[in-house]
């Protein structure tokens, strides 16, 4: 019985990922849908997941040099909802600090940190060096 079911799953999942393709004759990128699909039955689980462009976070990639951030204060504007990472590379040990999100890490001379948030209070925001008080970024986030 267990054989018919996992054979019963198999058929399935075959029929389901050959309704799947493109009829443009191009092949669909890992990166244009999301599913999530679980099938179980008694002793057998599989899962299958793709991430889509909307899962993909918006990089601000923000560089110290001299305890200034490289070419003036970096400026993005993200929408409520959007996944966000500041990606900070510094010559000089400090806080970094995302004011409102409340958001901080330890940055050591030449290393980089990353601050992952959800855009999820609209408004205006600051990342600075938090021990200097130096600005790095402006960030907006729209509703």
């Amino acid at each position: 019985m267990k054989r018919i079911v996992l054979a019963s799953v198999c058929v399935l999942a075959a029929v389901a990922l050959a309704g799947c393709g493109s009829d443009d004759g191009e092949s669909a990128s890992s990166t244009d849908a999301t599913t999530a699909a679980e099938t179980t039955t008694t002793d057998t689980t599989t899962s299958e997941t793709t991430t889509t462009e909307a899962d993909t976070p918006t990089v601000v990639r923000i560089t110290v040099v001299d305890g200034q951030p490289q070419d003036g204060i970096v400026r993005k504007t993200v929408t409520k909802g959007d996944q966000v990472v500041l990606v900070v590379t510094s010559d000089v040990a400090d806080e970094i600090h995302f004011h409102g999100y409340d958001i901080s890490r330890d940055v050591e001379a030449g290393g980089t940190v990353r601050l992952p948030f959800e855009a999820t209070i609209p408004g205006r925001f600051e990342a600075e060096l938090e021990s200097r008080g130096v600005q790095i970024a402006d960030i907006t986030v729209q509703p």
